[in-house]
């Protein structure tokens, strides 16, 4: 399978999002909103499908189907970065301009995983 540099980037870019939720898992429990349930667990399972779908990215036989589990996730995320917005304590110290743009970013990587479909 030959795709662009970017592609391999996208899925360099998602392992490596995923390998951080096991380096700093308490910075993304800290964001997570209170309503939801099992901070530690989730941060797992999202660090895990992270992973998962990167290394997935670079298969032909699973491709499509991890770029649209990627679309599904980063639209599941986007509560957090809300929440990050509206939640001094889970913004991380994070400027406002800096959390207001997070928002769209998730827009962009929906873009950018559409776009090799």
């Amino acid at each position: 399978m030959e795709l662009p540099w970017h592609f391999y980037l996208m899925a360099i870019t998602y392992i490596t999002a995923g390998l951080m939720h096991f380096i700093r898992p308490k910075m993304y429990m800290r964001i997570l909103p209170g309503y939801l349930p099992g901070h530690k667990a989730l941060v797992t399972l999202s660090g895990l499908s992270e992973i998962i779908l990167g290394i997935a990215l670079c298969f032909s036989l699973t491709k499509d189907f991890a770029l649209v589990c990627i679309i599904c996730m980063l639209t599941f995320f986007l509560p957090v970065h809300i929440h990050m917005l509206l939640n001094e304590k889970a913004s991380m110290g994070l400027p406002k301009w800096m959390l207001v743009l997070r928002i769209p970013l998730q827009f962009l990587l929906m873009y950018w995983a559409f776009w090799y479909l």
